[in-house]
């Protein structure tokens, strides 16, 4: 009865190895794939984004200005507004 056991255990191992690609869509399927998410949401995602960077760069000059800003810090601030 064991060595039913162990060989069900082996078995079922062995298919959910090779079935792994369909469990991971089935279960976790890519947001990307998904109907609902369209362009316009990835949009609105990426802005929300550099807006919060934007934020966190105007609150890190808020005291002191542009001096407390390091270099980097001013060139992306400066690629930001452009965009």
């Amino acid at each position: 009865m064991n060595e039913l056991l162990i060989l069900g255990v082996i078995i079922a191992v062995v298919i959910l190895f090779f079935n792994r690609e369909w469990i991971k869509n089935r279960f976790f399927p890519d947001q990307k794939k998904n109907y609902n998410y369209t362009i316009d949401d990835q949009f609105n995602s990426d802005k929300r984004e550099r807006e919060k960077e934007i934020d966190r760069l105007l609150s890190k000059m808020g005291k002191n200005g542009v001096n407390d800003l390091s270099e980097k810090d001013r060139k992306r601030l400066d690629e930001l507004s452009k965009m």
